[in-house]
């Protein structure tokens, strides 16, 4: 894999190679850092529209202080149900890609004199040893599933509504 990485070795690059293998490596970082801020922010994003749309149906259930009338009523459940879809999907793109980047930057640790990253993630197990360390990607999943089970609920005490099973 480094092979694929590494287009020249420092003897065909010349005397700036330590020195822009240490630069890349910097931005590489940084470009992860990015990755984990859109990635917060998605979760913010998606954690907001999912507090907006339990109100909604909040403001229903506690007082009737919103009528929703016929198709509204299952139509806000399968709207937050695809919201979780959605921020289900897009936490595990933001994994997929943040694993894939952190693999590019340990090949790049292997010619540096510290494999800083590497170590870390063995010292914490791989995130595969839940009492040394869980991964905030296994914990992040585990929002939109617990959204998506209340929406389903609610989908069903609407539709049981709707044509009276309840």
């Amino acid at each position: 894999m480094s092979e694929q990485l590494f287009q020249n070795n420092e003897e065909n690059y010349g005397s700036l190679y330590k020195e822009h293998l240490f630069e890349q490596y910097k931005l590489y970082i940084d470009s992860i850092e990015r990755v984990s801020n859109k990635r917060q922010s998605a979760n913010n994003y998606f954690i907001a529209v999912n507090t907006v749309i339990i109100s909604l149906v909040s403001l229903k259930i506690g007082g009737n202080f919103l009528q929703f009338e016929g198709f509204m009523k299952p139509t806000i459940a399968i709207l937050g149900i695809a919201v979780c879809f959605i921020f289900f999907f897009l936490m595990k793109s933001y994994k997929q890609l943040n694993t894939g980047k952190f693999k590019v930057l340990h090949q790049i640790e292997k010619k540096l004199p510290l494999d800083l990253y590497r170590y870390e993630w063995s010292l914490l197990g791989k995130g595969k040893v839940t009492g040394v360390y869980i991964p905030f990607s296994h914990i992040e999943r585990l929002i939109p599933v617990v959204f998506g089970t209340f929406y389903v609920f609610i989908l069903i005490i609407f539709l049981a509504e709707t044509y009276e099973f309840i």
